[in-house]
């Protein structure tokens, strides 16, 4: 009988346990929340006060634009610093940071007593060749019928090749300084030299002032040779299979939008830094003195066309974060769905997931107010 009434009281249990447990099952099934659409209905006023018309998705070719940033650059050989293979005093320069410069103009002139120094050394090394060499003659001559010893030929063909090599030597160093050799007589010897400039471009600094005294190894000017200024752009790995040399892009700077630059692609860095990305170098196809080095520039590259599904950018509303359009479920009934973009271009964009719209009107004008209905009658709600 004992065992009996324990057999009975764990059955007892159990049933109450179960019992317990489906009343629990039956709270949580009654408290879960009910997934619902977002959906509008207006009356027929409503719709012809708000104007609602509709469009559809459709298919169209559209080119993908790449927005990239970078900043104007000068390669290493086209910036030029000027300087003086002979020291010297300035004694005149008009340039200013900025100004513009064209090749073979005097940009600077200097003074010092070497110069007169080599002049004089340059004439009368010449003197002495012509007196050389009217000798060397002389004993080639005297050497056929041998009226002068080999010796005698010999020193004097040792004396006129050296009268020669100094006198080209001294030739090259009037070049370094501007002066012409063929020009020099005794008459126009000057304590001064030219500075000309090297290139066309423009004066990046000047690093001189009047009567200060230059050692060669001082840089008198910096200029930049505007025929070669480069476009530099960051560009990350993903995006570098998109582009490829000779490909073209328009550029402009943050403060004048408006003026666009039309550049191409010279080369594309074959090496990724920390960031993960490279540097593209392009070339403007006519540059603009206002484009200075160091200006941070934004450049659009236009990819190829592709087949995509877009809508107009009007039917797209913007609620927080998210992008949605309204479709027309019943009549004067609309359903609000989220939905993913992809390419805008003039005025129209490319609809990701378009299989959630099917071939359902899309309401085009009006959709901001059924926007507007829909989060009021949820207010009210």
């Amino acid at each position: 009988m004992k065992i009996k009434n324990i057999i009975t009281a764990l059955l007892s249990l159990s049933l109450f346990a179960a019992c317990g447990d489906k009343n629990d099952d039956t709270t949580t099934s009654k408290t879960e929340p009910v997934q619902t659409k977002e959906i509008v209905k207006l009356t027929d006023a409503q719709v012809q006060n708000v104007g609602l018309n509709f469009t559809n998705v459709s298919e169209k070719e559209i080119s993908s634009i790449l927005k990239l940033n970078g900043k104007i650059d000068v390669p290493p050989q086209n910036l030029v610093s000027v300087s003086i293979p002979m020291g010297g005093y300035l004694r005149s320069t008009d340039l200013l940071p900025g100004a513009v410069v064209k090749k073979g103009q005097v940009i600077a002139t200097l003074e010092d007593q070497q110069y007169i120094q080599l002049q004089q050394d340059y004439l009368t090394t010449k003197v002495k060749y012509k007196t050389a060499e009217a000798e060397f003659n002389r004993q080639k001559e005297l050497n056929i019928s041998k009226a002068s010893s080999d010796k005698a030929l010999q020193i004097a063909e040792s004396d006129f090749k050296t009268l020669q090599i100094n006198l080209k030597a001294l030739d090259e160093n009037l070049k370094m300084i501007g002066l012409k050799s063929n020009q020099l007589t005794a008459e126009n010897l000057s304590k001064q030299i030219s500075v000309f400039s090297p290139i066309d471009g423009y004066v990046s600094k000047v690093n001189a002032n009047i009567g200060k005294y230059l050692t060669p190894s001082e840089v008198l000017f910096e200029l930049v040779n505007v025929s070669d200024i480069h476009l530099n752009l960051n560009v990350y790995e993903k995006d570098l299979p998109k582009l490829a040399i000779g490909q073209k892009l328009i550029a402009y700077s943050n403060n004048q939008k408006e003026k666009q630059y039309k550049c191409e692609i010279i080369l594309i860095g074959h090496t990724l830094s920390m960031e993960k990305n490279t540097e593209v170098h392009c070339h403007f196809d006519k540059y603009d003195l206002n484009l200075v080095p160091g200006m941070y520039m934004n450049a659009e590259v236009e990819l190829k066309k592709i087949k995509a599904n877009i809508l107009p950018e009007a039917a797209v509303v913007r609620f927080g974060n998210d992008e949605f359009v309204f479709v027309e479920i019943a009549a004067n009934q609309f359903e609000m769905i989220k939905i993913e973009t992809g390419i805008k271009e003039n005025g129209i964009v490319e609809i990701i997931n378009y299989s959630e719209i099917g071939k359902r009107k899309v309401v085009l004008n009006g959709a901001y107010s059924l926007l507007m209905k829909l989060k009021n009658q949820e207010e009210e709600e």
